[in-house]
């Protein structure tokens, strides 16, 4: 089914779908539904879309060289072998009760960065964080309402995340040897009535794709932080990107239903599906974790 240029990869039916990660070994999309919590393979070549269940909220994760996968649930970061049982690796912040883990990434010298939310987002509880391949987490911002939006330049040595509560999206550099993160800043502000700002990718020439979640569309912005394109799309929520296919030139867009009436549903029946669409230029595939 296509739509405005935009393809049905996958129709999934999914409540929140996020994390897209495409592995090029296996030529599939890794992804989740965040309040079932589940995590899936897709194989667009197929159709199949393998799911594997966890108990409770899975925020994203993130291939591992060692195998299997990274995955951020409610309390912490988890080592899991789809089928298997989550294997605690990282739990920063067990005295914040309110909070759950959300969106992460891996940067290009495979460590995990991650973010929390306060689950009503009424409180600035939320960290954002680095975990190094030999375990250690280290918090590197604080005061966040709804973690999301990370995402890492073709070099490596900047990085981008965001606060979808208040609506910025922050830029900081990264010491590619060490992970130290520095000069963090505001990088984009969005507008009133546009959405909030959701999951992101960086392409091949420096830019940042932010879904802008409420918003039907995403948006293209250059290494300065300005307005470069804007796709509207067929869905009010999509909420993450990942760049994959044959040749890395397709963009992969989860989608979400959860909040919305049976009516915006009828309007929106692509609410909750996999969307692909060719823009025109391509991106790197996420690392690996290194641990």
């Amino acid at each position: 089914m296509r739509r405005h240029g935009v393809e049905m990869a996958l129709s999934a039916n999914a409540d929140l779908a996020e994390s897209p990660v495409w592995d090029p070994e296996t030529m599939s999309l890794w992804w989740v539904d965040i309040f079932r919590g589940e995590v899936h393979r897709f194989e667009p070549s197929t159709g199949k879309d393998d799911e594997f269940r966890l108990n409770g909220p899975v925020g994203s994760l993130a291939l591992c060289a060692s195998g299997g996968l990274l995955v951020a649930l409610k309390d912490g970061i988890y080592g899991y072998v789809p089928g298997g049982v989550p294997q605690p690796i990282a739990r920063p912040e067990l005295e914040r009760r309110t909070n759950r883990f959300n969106d992460g990434r891996t940067d290009r010298r495979g460590r995990f960065w991650v973010g929390s939310l306060h689950l009503d987002e009424t409180a600035p509880t939320g960290a954002f964080y680095r975990l190094d391949p030999d375990g250690r987490c280290t918090r590197q911002a604080d005061g966040i309402y709804a973690s999301n939006g990370t995402a890492f330049s073709p070099d490596g040595r900047v990085g981008f995340h965001a606060d979808s509560q208040a609506r910025i999206v922050w830029r900081f550099e990264i010491d590619p040897d060490t992970g130290a993160l520095r000069n963090r800043r505001p990088h984009i502000a969005l507008p009133p009535r546009s959405g909030a700002p959701d999951g992101a990718i960086v392409d091949d020439d420096g830019c940042y794709w932010l879904t802008h979640a409420n918003g039907w569309r995403i948006v293209r912005y250059d290494p300065r932080g300005n307005v470069d394109r804007v796709i509207q799309l067929p869905v009010a929520i999509p909420t993450s990107a990942a760049f994959g296919g044959r040749d890395g030139r397709t963009l992969f867009i989860t989608t979400a239903r959860y909040s919305l009436s049976p009516e915006s549903l009828r309007i929106q029946p692509l609410a909750g599906s996999i969307l692909a669409i060719d823009v025109g230029v391509g991106g790197m595939p996420d690392s690996k974790f290194a641990g």
